[in-house]
C-alpha cells in the first residue's frame, strides 16, 4: 500500500508515493510541487508536457513580488532582454479551470491576461495569501519541499518591474515520482 499526503484541499486526492511530481532546480535549491489533476486537469497536462520538453530549461522567476509571489514560466527569459519578459507564450492556450481552492502560500497557479481563456506556459508561486485572486486563476498544484527556496528567489534585488534577472533562473524542471524525490509520509 502507497503511502500517502494528507490531501491540502477537499476535492484534491492525498499525494502518494506514485504520483509525478514537479522538480524546480535553481541556483538557491529545489522546489519540488505536487498537482491537482482533479480540479485543474488541463493545466496539469500542459505543464508536465512542457517540462518533459525542457520548455521551461533556462527560463527564469522573471517577477517577484515579496509578501505576493514570484512567476516564471516565459520562454523570453532565456534571452538578456529584460523588457521583453512576461509576454512570452508557450504552444498552447488553456481555457480556465476555476475551484474554490485558495490562493495562499505555496499555491501553484496559472499566470494569463486580462482574458480569462489566456493561460499557456507562465505559472507563480504564492509566497502569502492572495484571496483577491482566489476564483480568478486556475489553481494547479502546490509546494510540497522547498518554500525556503521561493522566499529566497522573492527576496532578491529587483529592477523597477520586479525582476531580479538571471539571479532567478530555473536549471530544469523536470517530472520526478513522488517517492523518489520525497521522504514519506511527508509532515
Amino acid at each position: 500500500m502507497p503511502q500517502v499526503r494528507k490531501s491540502p484541499e477537499p476535492g484534491i486526492q492525498p499525494l502518494t508515493e506514485k504520483d509525478e511530481v514537479a522538480v524546480i532546480t535553481t541556483g538557491f535549491g529545489k522546489i519540488i510541487l505536487r498537482f491537482y489533476p482533479q480540479i485543474a486537469p488541463n493545466h496539469v497536462k500542459n505543464f508536465k508536457s512542457l517540462a518533459k520538453s525542457k520548455f521551461y530549461d533556462g527560463t527564469t522567476f522573471h517577477r517577484v513580488i515579496p509578501g505576493f509571489m514570484i512567476q516564471g514560466g516565459d520562454p523570453n527569459s532565456k534571452d538578456d532582454n529584460l523588457d521583453n519578459d512576461g509576454i512570452g507564450r508557450g504552444p498552447r492556450t488553456l481555457n480556465a479551470e476555476f475551484s474554490k481552492t485558495p490562493h495562499k502560500k505555496g499555491t501553484l497557479s496559472a499566470a494569463r491576461s486580462q482574458s480569462p481563456n489566456s493561460a499557456s506556459c507562465q505559472f507563480f508561486i504564492m509566497v502569502d495569501r492572495a484571496p483577491h485572486l482566489d476564483g480568478q486563476y486556475s489553481v494547479f498544484g502546490e509546494v510540497v519541499k522547498g518554500m525556503d527556496v521561493a522566499d529566497k528567489i522573492v527576496a532578491l534585488p529587483c529592477n523597477e518591474k520586479n525582476n531580479p534577472g538571471k539571479a532567478a533562473t530555473v536549471k530544469s524542471i523536470t517530472i520526478e515520482k513522488a517517492g523518489e524525490v520525497l521522504d514519506f509520509p511527508l509532515e
